[in-house]
């Protein structure tokens, strides 16, 4: 019979693919259409941070 809690590897935190530590977290509104979109990524949060660093990168572009 399996452990119904899993396995001692599922309880160890997940490593970030960055450098950095991702410890913050953000949340807004989307249309169902969006979010849908979004689900059906294969990685949906990390491309989200794409697309918001892309966001950012092209902004302080036109600001300098």
């Amino acid at each position: 019979m399996p452990n119904p809690k899993g396995s001692p590897e599922n309880l160890e935190p997940i490593q970030p693919k960055n450098e950095q530590p991702m410890t913050a977290s953000i949340s807004f509104r989307c249309t169902e259409e969006m979010k849908e979109e979004v689900k059906a990524k294969e990685d949906p949060p990390e491309f989200c941070r794409r697309a918001i660093q892309k966001a950012l990168d092209e902004e302080k572009g036109k600001q300098q």
